[in-house]
């Protein structure tokens, strides 16, 4: 395929109502940077939420402002917001937004060619929907879709303890094909600040879809 007809590396990334608003984020901030790969972002409403709570940003679902949720950095983060060119309110040809409630969006269907997603934060609640084949949102919906074309799928949740319903819904979802990738960070790669906690389950996250990062100092290295 030569570089004319060569599309970027399509990534479907859903956050939900879980704790970890901040890897979430960062993971968005990380692929935008990637000139080679076009995001296509969706938010439940509990997923608004802890955004709120967790990193102060309070999005409008029907209209977000993706400029804000691309700039955006937690209270305790220790480097300045990043750059980023302006985008308009519903993105452009590398990000693009899809409202939790709209199946007739693109990424509701398994004719639309993705190459991976992502669920991070994930919930109890959208774990359980997945597992049953119960979609109640497109986030949901989309997670289906990609088990049911075996496209990877990346599961993030953060909890704890976990019940043993919780777990056996992972252990459905990873009997399907989905990467569980539980938000549990490493320390052996000298940490020295928060964001580097950070940056260890991101850096995981993009290892999965393929995409190339620096983000950590790897077991090992030099």
């Amino acid at each position: 395929m030569s570089d004319a007809t060569k599309r970027r590396r399509r990534i479907v990334l859903a956050m939900t109502g879980a704790s970890g608003a901040p890897i979430a984020v960062r993971l968005l901030q990380v692929m935008r940077r990637d000139p080679n790969v076009e995001v296509h972002l969706t938010i439940s409403p509990s997923g608004a939420a802890v955004l709120h709570q967790e990193m102060g940003l309070q999005l409008n679902l029907r209209s977000p402002d993706l400029n804000a949720l691309l700039a955006c950095v937690p209270q305790w983060a220790s480097e300045p917001a990043p750059e980023f060119d302006e985008i308009g309110p519903t993105g452009d040809e590398r990000l693009h937004y899809h409202q939790h409630d709209d199946y007739m969006t693109p990424i509701a269907s398994g004719s639309f060619l993705t190459d991976a997603m992502v669920l991070c934060p994930c919930s109890g609640s959208t774990l359980s929907g997945i597992a049953r084949s119960a979609a109640s949102n497109l986030v949901q919906r989309a997670a289906e879709v990609h088990l049911k074309e075996h496209r990877k799928l990346v599961v993030v949740p953060r909890e704890t303890p976990m019940s043993v319903l919780q777990i056996e819904n992972m252990h459905r979802l990873a009997a399907a094909g989905a990467v569980l990738l539980p938000a549990m960070p490493g320390w052996y790669h000298d940490v020295k600040r928060i964001e580097d906690l950070v940056d260890f389950v991101v850096a995981r996250i993009l290892d999965q879809i393929g995409l190339d990062n620096g983000l950590i100092q790897r077991w090992k290295d030099a």
